[in-house]
C-alpha cells in the first residue's frame, strides 16, 4: 500500500495548504517534528507526522460529545476554520480574546465545563490552556515549528498560522470527528466544503 493511500487527505492538499511550512525558528520541543531545514533556512515539517497527529487528535475529540468540546483560537486566520468547526460538529468556540474565568468561576453567566479543550496555538491561547490545566482536562495544541509545548497532552505539529493550513486541518477534523462519532456515514462528506473552513 503506497504512503499516499494512508493520509487522510491527498498529499497534494497537504502540500497544497502549506501545512508543513514551519519558519526560520524552532523549539527543542519541535525538532522531532521537523522533516528538513530548507536552503531557505525555513524548517520543514513531516508530513507523516502532521497526519498521524491530525489523526490522533479526531479520535481523542470522538471520545467527546460536541458539548464537551472547546476550540479555542486567539489568531485571527484561525477564526473562519473553528468557526466552520463549531457550525458542523456542535463543539463550543471561542474566536478571538479569550474570556477570562469562564472554565474557572462558576459564578459567571458565561461558565461552562468542558471536558477537553483544543487552541489553535499554544502562545496566544495560553489562558485557555492555563485554564485547561487549573480543571484537569485533557489539552490538544496546534504546534508551529517555533511552538513550546509544555502543558500540552497532545501535540498537532503544523503551519499554525496559515489560513488555509488551518482550514485544511479543521476540515479533516471535522471530517473525522463526525465519522466516529456516527454523525456522518464512513464514507459521507461533511455539509461544508473545504473552501468554507479557509480564505482562498
Amino acid at each position: 500500500m503506497a504512503e499516499e493511500d494512508t493520509f487522510l487527505v491527498p498529499q497534494d492538499v497537504y502540500l497544497k495548504s502549506g501545512i508543513h511550512i514551519g519558519n526560520k525558528n524552532k523549539s527543542r520541543h519541535m525538532e522531532q517534528f521537523i522533516y528538513k531545514i530548507r536552503p531557505d533556512g525555513l524548517s520543514v515539517l513531516n508530513l507523516q507526522k502532521i497526519d498521524e497527529r491530525t489523526r490522533q487528535a479526531a479520535n481523542l475529540l470522538a471520545n467527546y460529545a460536541p458539548e464537551d468540546i472547546l476550540i479555542v483560537s486567539r489568531r485571527e486566520n484561525g477564526w473562519k476554520p473553528v468557526k466552520a468547526f463549531g457550525k458542523v460538529t456542535g463543539a463550543r468556540i471561542f474566536a478571538g480574546r479569550y474570556p477570562p474565568g469562564i472554565l474557572t468561576n462558576p459564578k459567571l453567566e458565561t461558565y461552562f465545563e468542558p471536558k477537553i479543550i483544543m487552541v489553535t496555538d499554544p502562545w496566544p491561547d495560553r489562558n485557555a490552556i492555563n485554564d485547561g490545566l487549573k480543571i484537569g482536562i485533557p489539552v490538544i495544541a496546534l504546534c508551529h515549528t517555533n511552538n513550546q509545548s509544555n502543558n500540552i497532552d497532545l501535540v498537532v505539529p503544523c503551519n499554525n498560522k496559515g489560513k488555509k493550513s488551518l482550514g485544511v486541518l479543521f476540515w479533516i477534523l471535522a471530517s473525522e470527528y463526525m465519522k466516529k462519532r456516527g454523525m456522518i456515514k464512513p464514507n459521507e462528506e461533511i455539509s461544508l466544503k473545504l473552501e468554507d473552513f479557509s480564505d482562498e
